[in-house]
């Protein structure tokens, strides 16, 4: 990001990442000095119960070695609609997302190693995510830059739906409204 670029801030979570977006990640070993690579989609769509599944699929390349990879996790809204919980494919809580600002960090400990997240948003079509792992176990930082490939999809309030399972009465969201981890 250039120095004179603002963070964009985004009103509504769900609605920003709906859609499909470009994924390009580096992932550097920092004590051994071994880097890869990540490229491939992200696509945000309905969940069946509200919120977002969110399905990442592409290649690999680590030490030369080119590889198939796939995540899912699950974007459930949070208490205001520019947050969000983010839970693993199995339903364990992975981090809190809060895009107010444009800008978030968030921390996920990991048996003794932790994950600390650093979301940053530019604008509607490009977002950042670059997280720094630090432990026994693991000494990386990933950063991971998304861009969007489509036109963001207008949700309904069917994503909104709370813990409760009630959904939200209000129309769609705005669809112009503006935040991968290895193992």
């Amino acid at each position: 990001m250039a120095m004179d670029e603002a963070f964009h801030g985004v009103p509504d979570v769900l609605a920003y990442l709906a859609g499909t977006w470009q994924v390009e990640r580096t992932a550097r070993d920092v004590a051994g000095s071994a880097e890869g690579h990540f490229t491939g989609t992200t696509v945000f769509s309905l969940a069946a119960g509200g919120g977002l599944l969110h399905h990442e699929s592409g290649t690999f390349t680590w030490r030369g070695t080119a590889r198939p990879a796939e995540r899912t996790l699950r974007f459930l809204p949070g208490d205001d609609p520019a947050t969000a919980h983010v839970l693993f494919a199995d339903g364990r809580p992975f981090h809190d997302l809060d895009l107010r600002t444009g800008r978030h960090t968030a921390d996920h400990p990991c048996a003794l190693d932790l994950y600390r997240g650093e979301f940053e948003v530019y604008d509607e079509r490009r977002w950042r995510m670059r997280w720094r792992v630090a432990g026994p176990a693991k000494d990386l930082i990933l950063t991971t830059a998304y861009t969007r490939q489509d036109p963001a999809p207008p949700i309904s309030g069917s994503a909104r739906v709370g813990a409760s399972g009630e959904g939200l009465t209000a129309g769609p969201a705005p669809s112009t409204s503006p935040g991968r981890r290895v193992r």
